[in-house]
């Protein structure tokens, strides 16, 4: 990338402000995609794809309206949805990324916008979140053969910060009783069997250049695995752990902490990715097609039976 383009992405990611006309913008009404997963097992009887309703509240919570962006979506539509909304989250799940082409190409499509957007200096955040955190590691290695295994289903732990950390952008606004109970408490949930480890970080230049390492956890096993991560020019951001479930979802066999410093911690990224959301200006044009969009037009289902580790369910087609 041209150095000058890099030095602009990073003084406007540094100021955290848009300008347009001389004039500072926020976007009050951000509205976010969220990618829908193909369903598999009993879920498939509601729908051929979902979004746990926990991603949902988890935006919602921080201020902002959710838009399901479905993974089959064709290249005109997605372009023309990502010129109307503020941001994009990848949510966590299961997708086998070598037969599931569609959703490979989708994130992929995703991702080469997202990236062009703040090239040309138009602010678009990114989030990851679990396998959405994976996700965003091997994107920008243009490699979906690169992670690791680990124990690490249904553990919950405090984030081993990095030297980086405090000065990030995700960590920089936090409290110091929120960065303190980060650090110090069992509060961040982990249900993953794969993983981004250290070694494969460092030696993977097309990773360890455009992401910083803002926090690790070691597995049950001892291993270290990657768990926060800052997008060096970009606002793209992931975390391997789930902020939304200690905050929305209550399955009892899910070791989940739902105390009042979990709950602060968890849902300030929450605040923070919706609040880089305001920075994007991107709008519907048309109210009735923004109308018609929006997540309001689905009603999530109970799923206690079905798939017991989440409350609700947004099935589509």
């Amino acid at each position: 990338m041209n150095k000058l383009i890099v030095v602009i992405i990073s003084i406007i990611l540094m100021v955290g402000i848009v300008k347009v006309n001389g004039q500072t913008k926020i976007n009050n009404r951000p509205i976010i995609g969220i990618l829908t997963q193909p369903t598999d097992g009993d879920m498939t009887t509601f729908g051929s794809q979902y979004i746990a309703a926990s991603y949902v509240k988890y935006i919602e919570s921080a201020g902002a309206r959710v838009v399901p962006i479905l993974y089959d979506i064709d290249i005109k539509s997605l372009t023309e949805l990502m010129g109307s909304i503020n941001g994009v989250f990848f949510p966590g799940g299961g997708v086998d990324f070598n037969n599931q082409t569609v959703y490979t190409d989708t994130i992929q499509s995703i991702w080469s916008q997202v990236v062009e957007f703040n090239n040309n200096g138009d602010y678009f955040p990114l989030w990851g979140t679990c396998m959405g955190f994976q996700e965003l590691a091997l994107l920008s290695a243009d490699n979906f053969n690169l992670l690791s295994s680990y124990n690490s289903e249904n553990y919950t732990v405090p984030l081993n910060f990095t030297s980086l950390a405090a000065g990030s952008r995700l960590f920089s606004l936090a409290s110091s009783s929120i960065m303190q109970s980060l650090a110090s408490e069992p509060i961040t949930m982990n249900n993953h069997q794969f993983g981004l480890s250290p070694q494969t970080y460092q030696q993977t230049s097309s990773i360890n250049t455009f992401f910083d390492v803002l926090s690790t956890n070691v597995d049950r096993d001892g291993n270290t695995f990657i768990s926060t991560i800052e997008a060096k020019n970009y606002p793209i951001y992931g975390t391997q752990w789930h902020p939304e479930k200690p905050i929305f979802e209550w399955w009892d066999q899910e070791v989940m902490n739902h105390s009042f410093d979990s709950i602060m911690a968890n849902q300030y990224t929450s605040n923070f990715f919706v609040n880089e959301c305001r920075k994007s200006l991107h709008s519907f044009s048309d109210p009735s097609v923004e109308a018609s969009t929006l997540i309001y037009n689905y009603t999530p289902q109970y799923s206690e039976s079905t798939v017991p580790d989440f409350e609700q369910i947004y099935y589509f087609n």
